[in-house]
This record gives structure tokens, sequence and C-alpha cells, in this order.
């Protein structure tokens, strides 16, 4: 019996459920303001890679971003009123704040890629369905999880993005990249925050796993499966274009192989969220942070400068 003590004090330690901890929490973070004024004609549609499908499922994926952020902004709000710790009350705002300027500065972008003839109109129109007839109908306890969900997700690739960090310079659409390296490091910035909202008001390990559920299945599925079609909508000919479909393995590859690809090897931080006493800051981005806020935020010499406006952190209320 005694030689079973150790492993089931480890099982209980692997499965015990994930407590709120104030401890792991990040610092307070600013909200920034940006300014990138896209330019539809110098929208590059091969950004990603060279590779014109991989590009078109993170066109799709901005598409579906504004009311996904949009979603979090909103549950974000409601659910701040019942939390008593201001440190994560502040972080909340905060994180508002973040999501709220995402949404608009994409949302611009959107606006950019619909003169470049992307079927914007088209996936808004499928966003609506699926938030207005599906995750808006949730439940506040099941969109609390659900944005837990999403925030992981987005997690995941902003950590996959500030470890390739070539991928970023593989085109000459600055502000594209500009656009995308903010998004990132704000995302990783806040990423233990929805999560902590949730881990305080419900702490339901099945009730996470539910709204981990519908996150998966839009982000990997829906907006793959949609993206598929831009190419086509954009140039028919590419149905017939053996260029085209030359490249369609590689980009697969790009966002699926296993030892690259932006989900592909990332299928273990994905699942991690499964694990009952799972926090986001188990996966530790704070080197990727100092060097991205220099690399992109000095006053000088960053990437983001001719882009940044101005910040804000909001007041700590004790």
């Amino acid at each position: 019996m005694q030689f079973f003590d150790p492993i089931k004090t480890k099982l209980s330690q692997i499965f015990a459920p994930a407590q709120f901890d104030a401890a792991k929490q990040s610092s307070i973070i600013p909200i920034r303001h940006m300014k990138f004024d896209f330019e539809p004609d110098k929208i590059d549609e091969k950004f990603f890679m060279n590779a014109e499908l991989a590009s078109a499922y993170f066109a799709s994926l901005s598409i579906f971003l504004t009311r996904g952020e949009d979603l979090v902004i909103d549950t974000a709000r409601y659910h701040r009123d019942f939390l008593t710790d201001p440190l994560l009350k502040q972080r909340v705002t905060s994180l508002i704040g973040q999501e709220a300027i995402h949404s608009r500065m994409h949302e611009e972008l959107n606006d950019a890629y619909l003169e470049r003839d992307l079927p914007v109109k088209i996936f808004r129109t499928l966003e609506h369905y699926v938030f207005a007839y599906g995750f808006e109908r949730f439940s506040q306890p099941m969109k609390l999880s659900l944005m837990a969900a999403i925030e992981h997700f987005t997690a995941v690739l902003a950590e996959y993005m500030m470890n390739h960090e070539e991928i970023f310079f593989g085109s000459h659409d600055e502000k594209q990249r500009a656009i995308w390296m903010w998004h990132m490091l704000e995302e990783s910035e806040h990423k233990d925050i929805a999560y902590d909202v949730f881990q305080t008001l419900s702490n339901n390990y099945a009730l996470r796993i539910a709204g981990f559920i519908p996150a998966l299945v839009t982000i990997l599925v829906l907006i793959s499966f949609a993206s598929f079609f831009v190419p086509f909508y954009r140039k028919p000919s590419n149905l017939i274009s053996w260029s085209y479909w030359k490249d369609v393995p590689r980009s697969f590859n790009l966002l699926f192989g296993l030892k690259q690809g932006v989900y592909g090897s990332s299928w273990k931080h994905i699942l991690d969220y499964l694990r009952p006493n799972f926090h986001p800051n188990d996966h530790d981005t704070s080197i990727f942070l100092d060097y991205y806020k220099e690399r992109l935020l000095h006053p000088e010499t960053g990437l983001l400068t001719p882009y940044f406006t101005k910040e804000f952190t909001p007041a700590l209320k004790v």
C-alpha cells in the first residue's frame, strides 16, 4: 500500500480541480490605442508565408474575431460585477478595453479585405447566424465558459506566433504584420484573465469542457472550412489552376502540420486545457512578452510605434 502512496499523491495533484490562485495573476496591463489606416490596394492576400489558402484562414479568422471579441467583452462586463477581488476586477476592465480595440481594428482590416474582394459580407452573415442563433443564446455560465475557452485558443495562437517571428516578415505588408503582432502580444498579455474569472465564479470542470467544445469546432473546423472558399471566390480560375492546387498541401501543413503547423504543432497546448488543474500561466510566455514589448513598443525603434496613439491603465479600486 505504501508503494502506491506517491502515485496516488501525484495523480491527486494532476486531477485536482484548478483553483483561482492570485499568485498566478499577471501584472496590471494597459489598454493601448492604435491607428493603422489600412490601405486596400496594399493588402497582401498571401500575407501568411506567401500561401493563399493559409492566408485566407487568417482573413476569415479576422472576420470572426470581431464578433467573438464582442462576446468576450459583453460576458466579461456582465461577470465583473460579481467579482470581489479588486485586482481581478481591474484586470477584467483591461481585458474589456484591449478586446474592444482589437475588435475595432480588425473590423477596419475587414473593411479593407472587402474592398479587395474577399467574401466579407458572406462571412459576416455566417458569423451572425453562429453567434445570434448559437453562442449569444447560451446561459451566462456557459458564456463564461466559452469566453475562457476562446481566450485559451487565442493564447495558443499567440504563443505559436511569438515563437515564429519569421512568419510576420514573409510579406512586405507592414500594417497586416503590425495588427497581428500587436494582437498576439496582447492576447498573451491577458491570457489568464478570463480563465481566472471562470475559476473564481464557477470552478466547474464539466462546464469548462462544455465551453471548450464549441470554441474548438468554430476555430479549427468552421473557420477552416469557410476559408477554403476564399481563393475561389476571389479568383474562380483557381479551381483549375495547377499552381494553386499545388500550394494547397503546403497551406494545410502550415496550419495543421504536426511539426511546424500553427495548430498541428500546438495540439498538446490545446488539449492541456482538458487537464483538471490546468492554468494558462502553466505555459510561461514572460520571456516572449519582454522581448516583444521592446521589439514592438520601443518609443524610437518599435515596429508598432508608427501606429501607437496612446495607452490607458484602469485604476485599481480597493
